[in-house]
């Protein structure tokens, strides 16, 4: 599903128009963008966590030349699924 896919479901299922759910759900992923660069968690009870994840420097290798090269540390967007969504997945 693509982002114009899931306008169209929750237009549908809001019973909103298109233009509505798209501005919804611009919003959405622009603040919980926005909160997680700065740091922040954002938890959905049952959905989610969305968080920010320090990675730190590590040692790696270049395929073609077989070289070891030092990767940088790092900061990294994560998501943990919720207990219902994951229950709700397995089933």
């Amino acid at each position: 599903m693509n982002k114009g896919e899931l306008v169209d479901a929750v237009a549908a299922k809001a019973n909103i128009t298109k233009k509505q759910a798209d501005e919804v759900i611009s919003a959405f992923l622009e603040v919980v963008t926005e909160a997680v660069a700065n740091g922040e968690k954002v938890t959905l009870v049952g959905f989610g966590s969305f968080e920010r994840r320090e990675r730190s420097e590590r040692e790696g290798r270049n395929p073609k030349t077989k070289e070891t090269i030092t990767i940088p540390a790092t900061r990294v967007p994560a998501f943990s699924a919720g207990k219902q969504f994951r229950e709700k997945v397995a089933s």
